[in-house]
């Protein structure tokens, strides 16, 4: 498994919240609970309605909110670092 670093998992993970208008602009997304790689029109459930907030998205696989796109320019598509998240985070 590659070593990524703790800040940038951090700071990744803050990227998966309150982040629907990144997900529409991103092509593919990454669910860092189940793995999956997907499109972000396969998105269709939004949690997190909090006045002045974004919308978190729910993965469509697993129903977690850990989905991240690639417009957020971390490496969503790369099973290494959805794994290192996994790790950190669950």
């Amino acid at each position: 498994m590659v070593n990524f670093e703790i800040t940038l998992l951090e700071a990744a993970h803050k990227r998966s919240i309150f982040n629907k208008s990144e997900i529409l602009k991103s092509n593919l997304c990454g669910c860092f609970s189940c793995l999956k790689i997907y499109p972000s029109a396969e998105v269709k459930e939004w949690i997190d309605e909090e006045e002045g907030k974004e919308h978190t998205p729910l993965c469509p696989y697993c129903d977690i909110d850990s989905v991240i796109g690639d417009a957020s320019l971390f490496p969503i598509t790369d099973i290494e670092f959805l794994k290192a998240m996994k790790k950190h985070w669950f």
